[in-house]
């Protein structure tokens, strides 16, 4: 976290110093929707003991903008809920891998024509991870066999859709996410992680990394909160409320 914080004091920093332009802050309500999975080799090779399905999942939560002119820092804090359909071809039992965590994003985000483009690293923290049998059974908890954190690149571009004064906008978007971060720990591969021991082996020929991915859209509630200006010629600049 530490870390994060130095990075948004970095870029706020070296923006105000190069453009020396007006600062406003604005914030908002935000959700995503769309595709959701955990890219492991060994489940989604087509020589993979397993099929895999399209899943979806979702995210909530809200964003602070930190505005230089055009560019900007966009810090959003997300609860997201991702899925993994698979099935087990030899026996065809299927089950939903399903993870919970808490995301922080640190994005530049530059907004012009009423349109942005935004790109960065999300933090996120694990809260829970388990696998849901299909046609009952009981869930089996692999939170314990997982990385606590991962940190994982975004690319997002879209277009305002309601609002054109910078005091409301509504803004819909496209919003791509990759984990760099391994996710399975070093006593989950005996655990069969993510999918649980009573399967197929995902690691009889060797340990696979497993990384989550989403694609989707976004779509977010913007209001201007206000900047520092200068009321009058001569004045000290102060917080101006939009």
């Amino acid at each position: 976290m530490k870390k994060i914080l130095l990075f948004i004091l970095l870029i706020t920093s070296g923006m105000a110093y190069g453009q020396k332009q007006i600062v406003w802050f604005d914030a908002g309500l935000k959700a995503q929707w769309g595709a959701t999975a955990l890219y492991n080799k060994a489940l989604w090779d087509r020589n993979s003991a397993y099929d895999v399905g399209i899943t979806t999942g979702y995210a909530y939560g809200g964003k602070i903008g930190i505005n230089f002119g055009y560019n900007g820092v966009a810090i959003d804090l997300m609860f997201a809920n991702g899925n993994q359909d698979f099935t087990e071809k030899s026996t065809s039992v299927s089950g939903t891998i399903n993870w919970k965590s808490t995301d922080v994003y640190v994005l530049f985000r530059n907004a012009r024509n009423l349109g942005y483009f935004e790109v960065g690293p999300k933090l996120s923290f694990l809260k829970k991870l388990e696998m849901n049998p299909n046609g009952g059974g009981e869930s089996v908890d692999l939170t314990s066999f997982n990385e606590k954190t991962n940190i994982a690149a975004v690319l997002g571009f879209g277009a305002n859709i309601l609002g054109d004064d910078g005091r409301f906008s509504g803004i819909l978007g496209l919003r791509f996410e990759y984990g760099f971060k391994n996710m399975t720990t070093a006593d989950g591969y005996a655990q069969n992680n993510p999918i649980g021991n009573g399967f197929t082996s995902l690691y009889a020929n060797g340990e696979e990394n497993t990384n989550p991915i989403f694609a989707g859209v976004v779509f977010e509630f913007n209001w201007g909160i206000g900047y520092f200006g200068k009321a009058q010629c001569g004045a000290r600049s102060k917080f101006i409320m939009f």
